[in-house]
């Protein structure tokens, strides 16, 4: 199995979400160990002397100038984190606790956090027990951290909370007895260093980024198949245009398109029509798609510095040198977790409009709403109803959180990121236009089907082939939702992506470009 060294190795989106998942082994060098310890070490001299700092020998938020005993300490940091403990809702999915509790080890373990190394190790080993925190879903502002949160995650270090283990939810004390352990005692400021962080945030961002991915390859794979289906042309994905405008995105999903294309006997039959151009849901998809891979770009370049970053406060360098700074704050990457919203609302924008361009009838060959006996039935009509109260429903979900800001902790945190607002806003509009792009390919494919006996290339036709063995052509009306359902789920599990590679790998086809290695986590 692969390992990753917490705290030395270079953090990724791919490598977060494979230590979750236990596809990695995370592990910890000698020499990380050695530098937690000295931080440690530095935090328990300041106890012990007489200069104030922040968090370790004083109150928290507005109450930093009160100054606490050395040994009051301990009970500060557990007051901590039961007071803080506040959040509402239904929990996380267990698998963004789990990347919450990754990113949180990586950022300790650098050694600047003062923690010790046993309350990393503790850590470490319910993730890798998988006894997993349940974390309500609201509650951070999104800045000192994602406090509220963090609270919860890490309750069940004092036996405190609940959690999921084997599918069961158990309360935190029942886990521990479970494998003969006891709840630990936090020293000097490991309350303050496991709660103040961005990792509430950052993992939504880990998912945010694999499932926007997701999306976008997908996206070409429909709008090629609308493309064929819709009989547009091919020339607005030719490479001479796109190198006049040189975005990478927009090269790459028009280069994309024209490998997915190639040899359709479909594109091909219709090159000399009196045609001049498409409408723009087909003709821009580079420059629509390719803005959005542009947004997903610059959000896991973001994310990367973020998830590598030491987010805690006050920083430890050693026992003369600490800074009480804001690095816990969430604006950073605040703004591009809004910007991903807004990148995935307008896949699904646009993936609406060739929806409804191809039940309009205009196609030679391709009926009115898809289907060739209207009257006494309504074909493909309804299904686009749901794509444009989807698309609208995003609309209304792309108000920038990270525009909001309201004071808290009496003043003293007057200006919030609302960054975890922002993270939960952008998986939700990814949840919508994942169904959006699932109907996409419903409808491309029965607007293929007319174009019988011709053929689209390698890749596609299998494409096709496979669609159709899970979804029968609608000849005549009945329920649609069941094949809804099917579609959307072929976009999820990500299976037209591999039968696309797979394909290309065994016709001896390109489907990769030259902009690809940008575009990968």
């Amino acid at each position: 199995m692969r390992s990753f060294n917490y705290g030395k190795d270079h953090l990724t989106a791919s490598i977060a979400l494979g230590l979750a998942r236990k596809e990695i082994k995370g592990q910890f060098l000698p020499e990380v160990k050695h530098k937690i310890e000295e931080s440690a070490s530095a935090v328990s001299k300041i106890v012990q002397g007489e200069k104030v700092v922040y968090g370790i020998n004083t109150g928290f938020g507005p109450l930093c100038t009160s100054k606490i005993s050395s040994q009051d300490t301990t009970t500060l940091q557990e007051n901590l984190l039961k007071s803080h403990a506040v959040g509402l809702g239904k929990p996380v999915d267990l698998e963004i606790s789990k990347l919450m509790t990754v990113l949180k080890i990586h950022a300790l373990a650098q050694g600047f956090s003062g923690i010790r190394w046993e309350t990393i190790e503790r850590v470490n080993w319910m993730l890798e027990q998988e006894i997993i925190p349940l974390v309500p879903i609201q509650g951070s502002v999104g800045a000192s951290g994602d406090l509220a949160p963090l609270s919860h995650l890490f309750l069940p270090l004092l036996g405190l909370g609940k959690v999921s283990y084997r599918g069961e939810i158990i309360t935190s004390e029942e886990a521990l007895k479970l494998f003969g352990k006891s709840s630990l005692t936090l020293g000097p400021k490991e309350g303050l260093a496991l709660i103040n962080g961005t990792q509430f945030m950052a993992a939504h961002g880990v998912k945010i980024i694999e499932r926007l991915h997701n999306l976008l390859t997908h996206a070409s794979i429909t709008g090629a198949m609308m493309v064929e289906g819709l009989m547009g042309s091919i020339k607005p994905f030719s490479p001479e245009l796109h190198s006049l405008r040189p975005f990478a995105g927009n090269q790459h999903v028009a280069a994309t398109i024209l490998n997915l294309l190639r040899d359709s006997e479909i594109v091909s039959s219709h090159t000399d029509c009196a045609r001049v151009q498409d409408p723009y849901s087909l003709r821009c998809m580079p420059q629509v798609h390719g803005a959005s891979w542009n947004a997903w770009l610059h959000v896991k370049e973001t994310l990367e510095i973020e998830i590598n970053s030491v987010t805690d406060n006050p920083i430890v360098f050693d026992e003369n040198h600490t800074i009480s700074g804001g690095n816990f704050h969430g604006q950073p990457i605040a703004l591009a977790l809004d910007y991903a919203c807004l990148a995935a609302s307008e896949l699904g924008n646009i993936a609406d409009r060739r929806i409804y361009l191809s039940i309009e009838g205009d196609t030679p060959g391709v009926p009115k709403l898809l289907l060739k006996e209207t009257g006494l039935n309504s074909g493909l009509m309804i299904p686009q109803y749901t794509t444009a109260a989807l698309a609208s429903e995003n609309k209304g979900l792309c108000f920038p959180a990270s525009a909001d800001s309201i004071p808290t902790s009496l003043g003293q945190e007057d200006h919030v990121s609302m960054g975890s607002i922002g993270g939960r806003k952008a998986l939700r509009v990814i949840d919508n236009v994942e169904k959006i792009i699932g109907i996409e390919l419903f409808y491309a494919a029965q607007a293929m089907d007319y174009h019988a006996p011709l053929q689209s290339g390698k890749i596609m036709t299998a494409i096709y082939n496979h669609v159709r063995s899970k979804i029968e052509p609608v000849v005549q009306d009945r329920i649609l939702y069941e094949d809804m359902e099917e579609a959307i789920q072929l976009i999820q599990s990500g299976e037209l992506l591999k039968l696309a590679y797979s394909t290309a790998s065994q016709e001896g086809l390109e489907l990769d470009t030259q902009w690809s290695y940008l575009f990968t986590f």
